[in-house]
């Protein structure tokens, strides 16, 4: 029997040999339409595809990758998560793969739990979720898109936990010694630990410094800088420690503006760490000493796991946390021995 070739096909439906092979290997450029009625001609013809045609098909598919991102992550001053973004679409367009970015409304997050439009049917093939979110959105994603799906910047044991994060931990762990060692003792915390899973595990690591040097934190110096909604908002405490380390370098910026308005030097008088290595602009001009988040690493380990799951359907689904380090650095908010 003679083999069926692409361009048998492609003289059967009076279309071109590139619109067949696009067609049946994924590609985009032809309407559903026209897929469907290329696919049925082949199955009937009893085209196969060689082993070489098969991979190449694999290599070449182009995916569409949905983003998520909660509204109150994209305020004035928290582009953070924009800005994380950005580095995602970039490590897709070298991945040859699309994005389609959604905002998630608080509304919808907390109330309706309405999943948007461009995710429903098939509009996209996987999904990132970057910014902490609901668990009930997240079981709500879960139940409705049953697709690859990944946590980026956050987790949560049990339902979000196929998840990429910095090493929170460990680096605020870091940030604590680094003041440790340059003879600063009295510390404050200032980030509302119930907040995100990051502020959590940062102050934990904060938490370690404290007790391996058997220090307590002074009820006042655990500043809750964030309601129940994410509105930031904080003030000063009646007494000074002598540093302050803040869960964030958007806190970090606000507190040293409040500070100097207060008249105190930094770091003459009081050091202050941040984290992420991200600037906001029109709080102060002092440089602040910080643990920079990889955020290229994070997100091209984010999509090699959606892409993991979406070259091997129904393997490489085994959820995981991925910790991805970043360095600390130094700047002039920390004064020095």
């Amino acid at each position: 029997m003679q083999k069926v070739r692409l361009a048998d096909i492609a003289q059967k439906l009076g279309v071109s040999t590139v619109t067949v092979h696009n067609a049946l290997s994924g590609r985009k450029g032809v309407s559903d339409e026209m897929r469907a009625k290329i696919v049925k001609a082949a199955k009937e013809m009893g085209y196969v595809a060689s082993a070489a045609s098969k991979k190449k098909a694999e290599t070449d598919k182009v995916w569409n990758i949905g983003v998520l991102i909660a509204e109150n992550y994209l305020a004035q001053y928290a582009t953070y998560y924009w800005k994380m973004y950005q580095e995602f679409a970039l490590a897709a367009v070298e991945k040859q793969c699309y994005t389609t970015v959604e905002v998630l409304k608080k509304d919808a997050e907390i109330h309706t739990l309405e999943i948007p439009e461009a995710f429903r049917g098939k509009h996209v093939d996987a999904l990132a979720v970057i910014g902490e979110i609901s668990g009930q959105y997240i079981q709500k994603l879960r139940q409705h898109m049953q697709m690859p799906l990944v946590f980026l910047d956050f987790y949560h044991v049990g339902i979000a936990n196929d998840a990429v994060v910095a090493d929170n931990f460990y680096a605020m762990y870091q940030m604590t010694e680094l003041l440790f060692a340059q003879g600063l003792e009295d510390l404050a915390f200032v980030g509302s630990i119930d907040a995100t899973s990051s502020i959590m595990d940062r102050f934990c690591g904060f938490m370690k410094a404290m007790i391996s040097h058997h220090k307590t934190v002074a009820k006042e110096w655990m500043i809750q800088d964030r309601d129940e909604l994410g509105n930031i908002g904080f003030e000063l405490p009646q007494y000074m420690p002598q540093a302050f380390v803040c869960n964030c370098d958007l806190i970090a910026g606000m507190l040293i503006a409040k500070l100097e308005a207060a008249g105190y030097r930094v770091p003459e008088d009081i050091s202050v760490v941040g984290f992420d290595n991200f600037s906001y602009p029109g709080y102060t001009k002092t440089k602040i000493t910080t643990y920079e988040v990889d955020m290229k690493a994070m997100t091209k380990t984010a999509l090699d796991k959606l892409l993991k799951q979406l070259k091997t359907p129904g393997g490489g689904r085994n959820r995981s946390m991925d910790v991805v380090s970043g360095q600390i650095r130094w700047k002039n908010s920390v004064r020095m021995k």
